[in-house]
């Protein structure tokens, strides 16, 4: 086992030659957690004759294979594995849109953060490794924590590379549903005032869309919206962003007049109370759809319908408008 100073090299025997390089590691490092076998060869923590390798590889009488020091105080990929509630688990197994060698499609649940920290043990990444382990898996982007809807994880190198990349060059389209405060008047708009960084009166990060003109560090933002359906004094609409800016459709929607209702950050005090009082206990914005180019330069498009929350509090805003 491990030394709690550095690292162990264990060299194969011949009686290993040909066993999955995951297989041998279980059985050499007893107690371990095969989640953080598979974590440690991922990050490359784990080494074949110094090379960085894959768990399916197979390994040869001979090799040497480094392994980090487990037990130092302090390591992070020291200990117990990360906890996530069963439920959270089943919760993403029925989520799961579409799987491939290089895609885990999500329809993820609101309430749920892509990523621990901040006060958080575990995001969606986090427990999607635990269902995944053998997966190189990573979030391709990110959703705001209370957003539900299309989240695409990759499961390998050039997925990752290719859609990382897809964004960079605009081939990333995303469409929205958001319920905005206010009756949308007149026909699309388009928004492509630049999004900055600020901190409110309490120190906490805001954005901001702001005119070019200004002078701020901001970076360049568009954002579509086009109205679907009155509710009273709201707006259901289908929001098409290229760019993926932090809190993109919230800020454009705050400087249009039309902020996302329930959105306690960028929202209306007075429209957020009504929708409350019509069951919405989140902010109403879903990623509906969202489609990319893979390493192939085949599209890939995916979808996530309105999940029964909203649609319940569409129901009830029509119920009171008629």
């Amino acid at each position: 086992m491990a030394k709690p100073h550095g690292p162990t090299v264990l060299s194969v025997p011949a009686v290993a030659e040909g066993q999955r390089l995951d297989n041998f590691l279980l059985r050499a490092l007893k107690g371990v957690p095969r989640s953080l076998i598979y974590r440690l060869v991922r990050k490359g923590a784990i080494r074949v004759n110094g090379r960085r390798v894959r768990v399916e590889r197979r390994v040869s009488g001979g090799d040497e294979v480094r392994i980090p020091a487990l037990d130092r105080p302090g390591d992070p990929d020291a200990g117990a594995t990360t906890r996530v509630p069963d439920g959270v688990l089943r919760s993403l197994r029925t989520a799961i849109i579409h799987e491939d060698d290089d895609y885990l499609v999500l329809d993820k649940p609101a309430g749920l953060a892509v990523h621990g920290g901040s006060g958080l043990s575990f995001g969606i990444i986090e427990a999607a490794r635990l269902l995944r382990p053998a997966a190189q898996l990573e979030l391709g982007h990110r959703l705001d924590r209370e957003t539900s809807g299309c989240l695409v994880l990759t499961k390998s190198r050039r997925g990752l590379q290719t859609f990382h990349e897809a964004l960079r060059s605009g081939r990333v389209a995303k469409r929205y549903l958001a319920l905005v405060a206010g009756r949308w008047q007149g026909p699309p708009q388009r928004c492509d005032l630049p999004i900055t960084q600020e901190r409110d009166g309490s120190g906490r990060k805001r954005m901001r869309a702001v005119q070019q003109s200004n002078g701020d560090v901001a970076r360049s933002a568009s954002s579509l919206f086009t109205p679907v359906e009155a509710f009273g004094r709201f707006t259901l609409m289908e929001v098409d962003i290229g760019t993926g800016r932090t809190h993109q459709i919230r800020a454009h929607g705050q400087a249009l007049g039309h902020p996302v209702a329930g959105d306690h950050d960028y929202g209306d005090a007075e429209a957020n109370r009504t929708a409350r009082a019509a069951g919405l206990q989140r902010m109403f914005l879903h990623a509906q759809a969202i489609r990319f180019p893979d390493w192939r330069d085949e599209e890939r498009l995916f979808s996530a319908p309105l999940p029964e929350d909203l649609q319940r509090v569409l129901q009830a805003l029509a119920e009171t408008t008629r």
